[in-house]
């Protein structure tokens, strides 16, 4: 009877920590880098209309450089954003702990 309520307590806790786990930082960062290229295109356009979308997304690599301090994790996002019969496509980054940046917009018209 022990084996089992041991076996049973080991299978909840592996269950547990299984649905416990967090969303990758590219995953998690995404919604912030699209909203910070589609707010600059809304503010540089003067066109509140203006959407964004992921046209592409990667990892930054972090130097490997022996140090106290460790630099945070970034993501790399090129975003499309179209409206008021202009495209642009923005560069940007983000980083785990520190928001998103949006470079300047490459105007594909």
């Amino acid at each position: 009877m022990k084996k089992m309520r041991g076996f049973i307590l080991g299978v909840t806790i592996g269950v547990i920590a299984a649905g416990c786990q967090s969303v990758p930082f590219i995953d998690a960062a995404q919604p912030h880098a699209i909203d910070s290229a589609q707010r600059r295109a809304q503010f540089e356009w003067n066109c509140p209309a203006a959407t964004g979308q992921v046209i592409s997304r990667e990892m930054i690599q972090t130097p490997s450089v022996p140090m106290r301090w460790t630099p945070p994790e970034r993501a790399e996002y090129t975003i499309g954003v179209a409206g008021c019969d202009k495209r642009a496509t923005y560069l940007v980054i983000c980083a785990e702990g520190g928001g998103c940046v949006a470079g300047g917009g490459r105007t594909n018209q």
